[in-house]
């Protein structure tokens, strides 16, 4: 059995479709969805493979946003987190007509670092893909360990994020190893610049996996898109910094209405 784990929930008018991160599942969300499901109709999704999203083997990018938009309402606000950005920066797109909106958070279109782009050293996701075959649930601790590295809260963000896996079913290693190929290899830097629909990107000061200067690089690149930066926030500001992240996806929404 292959079925999307999906919840809907929320007061608002509008649809906001959140996509977590790598190695997670949808409960990441559950600090900041009482404050969004006050302004939105929330859609909350296990990724295919992840969570309760169980029976899907490893996709690529393009397969994995097919999966999801299949189960999507007619037009929402897409906002993915980490690898759930490149998720949702796909749908955008490929598919425009269904994305009122696309926000990305601590995410980047090209995760690895190239010459002078900053990211993640390829040995270093290739040294993650290696260990998850020798001891899979240590490996995704270390990588959520990374994720809240410097900030005021590390320790408890981290037990948080542990929890959150802990909770539900383990994704498949061939499906943890599939996310961080994607990871590895995708680049949508060159796509991107060709988005049509309003484009929001926030990061952490402090994230460790994806650097704050892709936030002024791309602001470059994309002069038509918004961006923010939290201070002292890692990769998950929505965790570290709740009241700030949901008050500035409520600004992007005043913008775009």
């Amino acid at each position: 059995m292959n079925e999307l784990w999906w919840q809907t929930k929320g007061e608002g008018n509008s649809d906001l479709v959140l996509l977590h991160g790598w190695g997670l599942n949808a409960e990441v969300w559950h600090c900041i969805s009482e404050e969004l499901g006050s302004q939105f109709r929330l859609h909350l999704i296990d990724l295919p493979g992840y969570g309760r999203s169980q029976g899907f083997g490893a996709q690529s990018l393009p397969q994995m946003a097919q999966t999801v938009l299949a189960r999507a309402p007619e037009k929402a606000i897409w906002l993915g987190w980490s690898l759930g950005g490149l998720v949702a920066s796909q749908i955008a797109l490929s598919h425009p007509e269904r994305v009122h909106a696309l926000i990305t958070v601590a995410s980047s279109p090209c995760f690895t670092a190239h010459g002078e782009w900053p990211g993640i050293k390829p040995e270093v996701l290739a040294g993650f893909q290696q260990q998850l075959t020798d001891n899979f649930q240590r490996t995704v601790e270390r990588f959520l360990a990374l994720q809240t590295l410097g900030t005021d809260t590390a320790r408890q963000d981290a037990r948080l994020l542990k929890a959150v896996v802990l909770e539900q079913p383990m994704p498949d290693v061939e499906v943890l190893n599939g996310g961080l190929e994607i990871l590895k290899t995708v680049d949508l830097r060159e796509s991107l610049a060709e988005l049509s629909v309003p484009f929001l990107r926030l990061y952490g000061s402090l994230d460790g996996l994806v650097p704050r200067k892709v936030a002024s690089l791309l602001d470059a690149r994309y002069p038509r898109s918004l961006s923010h930066i939290f201070p002292k926030a890692a990769h998950a500001p929505f965790i570290s910094h709740p009241e700030a992240f949901c008050r500035s996806i409520a600004d992007f929404r005043q913008r775009i209405i």
